[in-house]
């Protein structure tokens, strides 16, 4: 079978943005008082916030479309690396009941996240010319 290394990125660009986008949409219904809440426990600003749907929203979309997919990618796993040590960071290095790692969700979508900022969008694209695509 010939290698189409294009094709898989576009179906890795297109299930980690689809799947990210309807946890962002899902922010923008329902609000942020929960990411606020956390960023006060931390100490943080709560306009901070705001950064979620950067990294849910604005940043899937990007990557969906493949326009300036790499710091989009990189915006993406950053939030999912914010995500993990304001939420989840006594469960870093826990197992669950199953036997999985306990984040594992935040780390599929960290891992494939890494894995477009460093390859780009790819042909399929709507711009795979220029070097932050």
């Amino acid at each position: 079978m010939k290698r189409n290394t294009d094709l898989g990125l576009l179906i890795l660009r297109v299930g980690v943005s689809v799947l990210m986008l309807l946890h962002g949409i899902a922010k923008l219904f329902s609000g942020l008082g929960g990411i606020k809440y956390l960023l006060a426990q931390a100490g943080l600003p709560d306009f901070m916030a705001y950064g979620v749907l950067v990294g849910e929203v604005v940043a899937p979309l990007l990557i969906l479309i493949g326009w300036r997919t790499r710091p989009a990618a990189l915006v993406l796993a950053g939030n999912c690396l914010v995500a993990m040590l304001l939420a989840h960071s006594g469960q870093i290095f826990t197992l669950s009941e199953q036997g999985g790692w306990a984040v594992e969700l935040l780390g599929l979508y960290l891992i494939p996240s890494l894995a477009l900022m460093f390859t780009g969008a790819g042909k399929y694209a709507l711009s795979s010319t220029h070097k932050w695509d």
